[in-house]
Formats: structure tokens, sequence, C-alpha cells
């Protein structure tokens, strides 16, 4: 009953209603121009093609633009060049110190780089259409492509562009207007509309005898305590505690007080798997069309569920849990704040100790939270090649799906709870990634 009140009050406040209304009406268009197609491409035909030859790269990627890149349509490139502009952001704030000091200017400076990855998004667009128009032009002898030509590849440039700088306004606007991380949602939207086609396919083959009605019971099973392992682990965190001592400002007191300094299990989130499967997978996708003994030996080496992609990938995620780790906590710049506010770390000396204790938690947090990742991502490698599994369970796209819920029930709670309304939990709160 206590849930069942809560999104009975969400239609109470008439901002919150607006807000999610905003919210499924621009993933609504968002859904409607996946299905909308590029001119000039021959959509059905491509998308059977790319399926069969592309394998799982294919399946990865297109899992993000929800089904689009496989038919090419004017999304077909989702939001993936906005994410690789704002991770290269990300990156040139720590080997640029310009950027970096616009990083540390509050809103103005957040203002800036978002231009910047904006203009980076478009560039980038831009490069990977011209691509994919260049690809399609010499794939089967142009057979998928209806005049091909200079005419083509720029129509096919600017209107694939044009669909990501689209996709990239829908989610500004969902973020700003309406409720959520609307990058994130849009990501969301493409992973759970191929769920019904999922379940769909599990039926007839429960049909065909092909899949055990008992196994599909365990898969369920073992999904919903992955969910319940993802909830706990994105959640969980070791709070820090920090004392601060009392200052004494004319006739004032300030300070005192005890907080803490809360570090996330997993702080890289999605970045270690989506980064080590792009690293991977590229390279076994163009052998896989090279025409070459050896060339074709590799790329099945390099195929997921074998041991030299496994052992590749949990390397890589563990590579870039740390990476990705060191660029967003930057533990030096953490003890050096805190010196400064008179804050200090029970028992550890203020400046270079508290930062090489917090570089000491953290290396040993991030350890847990890579094995917690490669755990996940493994799991539908090995049910996929070794179950034949017919949909990607668990990995990144159940990390994004349940890491996107969580974040935004946890808006609409702060909502609720905002305008003296109960959230979802009668006891405590529920906590995004970013608490």
């Amino acid at each position: 009953m206590g849930f069942l009140s809560s999104v009975q009050n969400i239609f109470k406040i008439e901002e919150l209603k607006k807000r999610i209304f905003f919210t499924l009406a621009l993933l609504a268009v968002y859904r409607i121009g996946c299905h909308i197609p590029t001119p000039g491409i021959n959509g059905e035909q491509l998308s059977k093609f790319l399926t069969q030859q592309a394998g799982s790269f294919m399946k990865f990627f297109d899992m993000f633009s929800g089904g689009a890149l496989s038919k090419v349509t004017i999304f077909a490139l989702g939001i993936m060049p906005y994410i690789s502009a704002s991770i290269i952001m990300q990156l040139l704030t720590v080997v640029i110190p310009a950027i970096g000091k616009l990083a540390k200017e509050g809103e103005e400076g957040r203002k800036v780089i978002t231009k910047y990855t904006r203009y980076g998004t478009v560039l980038i667009s831009a490069i990977q259409s011209f691509g994919i128009a260049a690809g399609l032009e010499s794939m089967s002898n142009g057979a998928f492509v209806q005049n091909p030509g200079w005419s083509f590849r720029l129509v096919t440039m600017i209107t694939l562009t044009s669909g990501t700088a689209f996709i990239m306004w829908l989610g500004e606007q969902i973020t700003e207007r309406g409720i959520g991380n609307g990058i994130s949602l849009i990501i969301f939207a493409g992973i759970v509309a191929r769920f019904p086609n999922a379940i769909i396919s599990t039926a007839r083959l429960v049909q065909a005898n092909e899949l055990s009605l008992f196994f599909v019971i365990f898969l369920i099973i073992m999904m919903v305590g992955v969910i319940a392992a993802i909830v706990l682990l994105e959640r969980g965190q070791r709070k820090i505690p920090v004392q601060y001592a009392k200052r004494v400002v004319g006739r004032k007191v300030y300070g005192g007080q005890s907080t803490h300094l809360p570090l996330k299990i997993n702080t890289a989130g999605v970045i270690p798997p989506i980064f080590a499967s792009s690293i991977i997978m590229f390279p076994a996708t163009v052998a896989g069309f090279i025409p070459v003994p050896w060339v074709q030996s590799l790329a099945k080496q390099l195929a997921p569920g074998t041991v030299l992609y496994t052992m590749l990938y949990v390397s890589m995620i563990f590579f870039f849990a740390y990476f990705y780790t060191a660029i967003v906590f930057n533990p030096v710049d953490i003890a050096d704040n805190l010196k400064k506010y008179g804050g200090f770390v029970p028992g550890i000396r203020p400046g270079q100790k508290t930062s090489e204790y917090l570089y000491r938690v953290l290396s040993r947090l991030t350890f847990v939270g890579a094995i917690y990742l490669a755990i996940v991502c493994v799991i539908p490698e090995i049910l996929i090649t070794k179950f034949k599994v017919p949909f990607y369970f668990g990995g990144t796209s159940l990390l994004i799906a349940v890491g996107v819920a969580l974040d935004t029930v946890s808006q609409v709670e702060s909502h609720l709870v905002t305008r003296s309304y109960e959230g979802f939990l009668k006891k405590g709160r529920l906590r995004g990634r970013k608490s």
C-alpha cells in the first residue's frame, strides 16, 4: 500500500506530473525516430546482413541505439558520439590545465565544457556517418544503396549527424524540464525497447523444445539475483569519517561538526565494460570481413565466450576501472580541500598522509568494484555461448537499466519528500548512484 500511495501522490504534485509526462513524450519522439529510415538505404536487407555478419559488435552498439543502428535509421548513431565526446572532455580536463581550470569554475565553466562537448559530438558524428556511408557503398557491391555517389554520402552524413544532434537536444531538454538524466534515459529507453523481442524469442524456443521451462525459470531467478546485487553494490559506499576543527571568527564559532566522505564501491560506473567491449570487439569485427585464413582464425579467438576474449575482457575492465576512477576522484585535491577548511580524518594527519590514506581505501574499493563488474559482464557471455540463451542477459545493458532506474526513482522520491509526501520506502530514503 505504501508504494501505491506514493505513486498516487505523484499525480497530486502538478510540477512533478508535468515533468514525468514531458519526459515520456520526448522518449516517445525518440522511439519514433528510431524507425524513420535514412534516405537512399534499403534498411530491411541491410539489417539482416549486418546482424549475420557483424555479430556481437553490432549487437553491442545496436543496444545503445535501440535497434536503429542495424537498420541505419536517422538515429543510427544514437547517443554514443555524445558519450564519446563527454569522455574525451573528461580526459582533457586532466591532460590540459586550461580545461581543468574550467571544470573548477562552477556553473560558467560547466557551460563552456558543455559547449565544447556539443561541438565534439557533431564532429565525431560527421566522421562516423561519413564512414558508414562509404562503407555501405563498398558492401556487397552497393546492393544496399540505391544511388551511390557523393550526393548519397553527403545526405547520409547530414542526416545521421542531425539525428545525433537532435537526440542530444532531447536529452538536454529531459534533464532540464523533465525528470532524471536525459542522456541516461534515452539509453535506457533503447535497451528496454528490446526486452519484448527477447521475451518473445525465448517463448518460441521453449515451445520448440530448444529451451526447457526449468532452465528459463532458473534464468529468471538468476536475473533477479543479479539485479539485487547491482542495486546493492551500485548504492554501496565506504563512509570515511571527517571531523572539522572549531574556528573562532570575531564572536562566532564555526566548525566542530562531524561528517563523512562517501567513497563508492563502483566509482567508474559502466565506463569500464563499455570501453573494454569496444576495444576488443572492434578488431574482431574488422577481421571478420577480411577473407584471410589466419585473420579469420584470430577473429574466432576474439569472439565472445572464448578463453582469450574473457581474459582480455576482464583485464581491461580492471584497467579502465582504476583508470577512470583516477580521473574522476583525486585524493590529493580532496585532502587539500579538507586541510584548507579545517577538516581531518580522525587518526590521520592532514595533507599528504590523508591523501595516501584515501588512495589506499579507494584502491581496495575499486578492486572490489572491478570484480563485481567483471562477474556481471561475463555472465551473459557464458550464457549465450554455452547455453544458447537468446538474449543479452546481464552485462552492460542490465547495469545501465538498473542504475538509471535507481537514479530516476530517487529524483521522483526527492520531489515527494520535499513536498511532505512519503517516499517509496517507509524507512530511510532511496538513494541513486550519485547520492
